[in-house]
């Protein structure tokens, strides 16, 4: 396995993923998150326009994940409720972690590989996204509260600190 940031030849790919990690979403009970075309294919230009964007890519080529990461502040995690952030150190943030279904514990790899590069984190997801809270908690990921985006949609919050 390997990640690597993403260019702008990936981005059909990566739509896909995004389409195949929705379907899981709704295939789970989570009907309210990534809507409405959510990422769209502007969201994901303008992450890797950014230098954000990492697809991760199987022996064979292929791209099995995408996700969106950072270091430095995330707007949204200025406030948070209901708890309290384990720290207020620089941190990583991931956004938008979705694969392909087709490697066993891609996500994992994912998480582990942005953990690598700060071992601080914060990630949020949709209440409803029971799987991506079942991989955060199995991952050493702890629940901190909830945040809020832009438009006011809460998203559980969770953070992971500490030496790798």
């Amino acid at each position: 396995m390997k990640i690597r940031k993403a260019a702008s030849t990936d981005i059909d790919k990566q739509l896909e993923v995004f389409d195949f990690a929705r379907s899981i979403m709704r295939n789970t009970g989570n009907m309210n998150q990534w809507t409405d075309g959510y990422p769209s294919r502007e969201v994901v230009e303008n992450d890797i326009a950014a230098g954000n964007s990492y697809v991760c890519i199987d022996d064979s080529g292929e791209i099995v994940a995408t996700f969106c990461f950072w270091k430095g502040n995330d707007p949204t995690y200025a406030y948070i409720e209901n708890g309290q952030w384990l720290n207020d150190e620089p941190y990583g943030v991931v956004h938008r972690l979705a694969t392909s279904g087709k490697v066993k514990g891609i996500g994992t790899y994912c998480l582990e590989w942005c953990f690598q590069q700060c071992n601080n984190i914060r990630v949020d997801t949709h209440h409803d996204n029971w799987v991506m809270q079942s991989v955060l908690k199995k991952d050493g990921y702890t629940e901190c509260g909830v945040i809020y985006l832009a438009n006011g949609s809460p998203r559980v919050a969770f953070q992971k600190y500490g030496q790798e």
